[in-house]
């Protein structure tokens, strides 16, 4: 049976199919500003759920996509230079490898999936994910860090 928050989620287009989005709880949105914040301090526009428009079938809503070039009004129709997925605990990994092929093959070249819970930032190499310690030309550890001072925690 539907909830009303179910009624509330947000949906994105999937290959002919509507997908829900995860759902987004307070370290999601957090992670997504503290993210979109660290690449702009490192050179891009950043963004946050912007539907892209690259194929006709698909209208994924990344959490965060990020470039050093010109903003593509009013939807990207190409690949920018950077495309963040958030890992929500309602998301399955395997969607999420879904989601990086298709980016890849779409011509994004830095993709990652942050799971802010466990801290971890993966990087798609092209058939897997591989733990890093950055994410584009920004250290995890920032993250991590401003996630903390947002949410109220001590430093370590």
């Amino acid at each position: 049976m539907e909830t009303a928050s179910d009624q509330l989620r947000s949906d994105e287009y999937w290959y002919g199919q509507t997908v829900p989005v995860g759902t987004g709880t307070w370290i999601d949105g957090i992670s997504q500003i503290v993210i979109g914040e660290l690449l702009t301090e490192a050179g891009y526009i950043a963004g946050f759920s912007v539907e892209l428009r690259i194929i006709a079938d698909a209208r994924p809503k990344p959490d965060v996509i990020a470039t050093k070039g010109a903003v593509e009004q009013p939807y990207p129709t190409k690949a920018v230079d950077v495309v963040v997925e958030i890992l929500s605990p309602d998301e399955s990994m395997a969607f999420m490898i879904e989601k990086c092929r298709a980016y890849q093959a779409w011509g994004f070249r830095e993709i990652y999936v942050v799971d802010p819970g466990n801290r971890f930032v993966f990087r798609w190499t092209g058939g897997a994910f591989e733990a890093t310690n950055s994410l584009a030309s920004v250290d995890a550890s920032r993250i991590w860090q401003r996630l903390d001072l947002a949410l109220g925690r001590k430093q370590a």
